[in-house]
């Protein structure tokens, strides 16, 4: 027997919370989110409920827990696109097809009872959180900010009526492609950055970096991410929850700030030390050991993580991305313990950051997707 039950006393949520763990403990490529960050979710003042409406599901079989999923409106989004779309997320599930009925037709009624015509996903409060269904490279280890699931979820989705809506792909890019590229690209971005007035800015410190160029970083990504699918208008909430993570994390080693000559940014990226490992294993709690392996990967790291690019649209064709590909070169060149650096998630259609990898050493190693199915009650 299968029964579904909205999340709501403290013991459901930590059913919620849990099952994830349980189901991937024994996988090594499975790098579990902060626990801490998860449990946010359903406080009063969580960062996203002025901008969202959204539910958990609980799937329990003969009593025991066999799946999970959350639905979320995102109010700003749909309003950005005159839409009435209802997002699937946190899916998780025992190899049971019946289950995953259950659930998403559970989600699936909330949303139509919500007005919504649309289910898409797996997509999240924000593109700032883990997005995208894994359905190529299931023997590769997840980075911190991607999912992992098992082959069947592809299966139970697809066999539910969900269509493909738009894939993601996943590289690790291990310097530049030969010593000659390296060379032509720094002689372009020379020409490039005397011809329109461009630098690279400068920090001594991550919470240097952060008070210098936080609030231009931020005005950027608006900018550069709104045509992009999935993507919500940054929040005052959004802005200070990346700052609160980025604190830790950032360093001015990893980070390329491309300024013109009024300081302005024109293009950035960030990247942060690869804290997979540390956290593989972990159950996403801080015990001392746990802190222990963080702080030495963030102290030295072997893996860089991209996770923030942003341009001016103003300069996308002017060649200035050319820069940040630069700066990510030098930093795998000068940095002998980096292995390699992973693009995490770049959309398919893209091409605007894909094209800023065509002079690295790079594997595609994972695929990630965007389902879609119209609702009809």
């Amino acid at each position: 027997m299968i029964e579904i039950k909205e999340v709501k006393s403290r013991r459901e949520r930590r059913d919620f919370l849990n099952f994830q763990l349980d189901l991937y403990q024994s996988n090594r490529n499975f790098v579990p989110p902060l626990y801490a960050d998860e449990k946010k979710m359903f406080r009063e003042d969580y960062v996203y409920r002025s901008s969202c409406e959204y539910v958990f599901f609980n799937a329990y079989r003969d009593g025991v827990m066999a799946g999970r999923i959350q639905g979320i409106i995102q109010k700003d989004a749909n309003a950005k696109n005159n839409e009435k779309r209802c997002r699937f997320c946190r899916f998780d599930v025992i190899d049971d097809l019946d289950v995953s009925r259950a659930l998403f037709a559970a989600v699936e009624k909330w949303a139509a009872d919500k007005g919504m015509d649309t289910m898409v996903g797996p997509l999240n409060y924000s593109d700032l959180e883990r997005e995208g269904m894994l359905v190529d490279g299931f023997n590769e280890p997840a980075t911190f900010e991607e999912n992992y699931n098992f082959a069947y979820y592809k299966k139970h989705v697809e066999a539910l009526g969900y269509s493909k809506e738009v894939d993601w792909t996943a590289s690790r890019l291990y310097g530049a492609e030969n010593p000659e590229a390296l060379q032509e690209l720094e002689e372009l971005v020379g020409f490039i950055f005397k011809r329109y007035k461009l630098h690279y800015g400068t920090a001594r410190s991550g919470r240097e970096l952060l008070k210098k160029y936080a609030t231009g970083i931020f005005d950027l990504l608006d900018a550069s991410y709104e045509g992009l699918y999935g993507t919500v208008p940054f929040t005052d909430g959004m802005r200070k929850l990346m700052l609160e993570n980025f604190a830790m994390v950032i360093n001015p080693r990893y980070t390329a700030v491309i300024l013109d000559e009024n300081e302005r940014i024109v293009c950035f990226g960030l990247s942060f030390p690869g804290l997979a490992k540390a956290l593989s294993g972990t159950r996403g709690k801080y015990t001392p050991l746990t802190l222990v392996k963080l702080l030495n990967a963030i102290k030295n790291p072997e893996i860089l993580d991209l996770c923030l690019v942003g341009v001016d649209p103003e300069y996308l064709n002017r060649g200035v991305s050319g820069a940040l590909s630069l700066a990510i070169m030098k930093m795998l060149r000068d940095n002998p313990r980096l292995k390699w650096a992973d693009t995490n998630l770049n959309l398919e259609d893209n091409y605007a950051i894909l094209n800023s990898w065509r002079r690295f050493r790079r594997e595609e190693c994972k695929r990630y997707r965007s389902y879609v199915k119209s609702l009809s009650f």
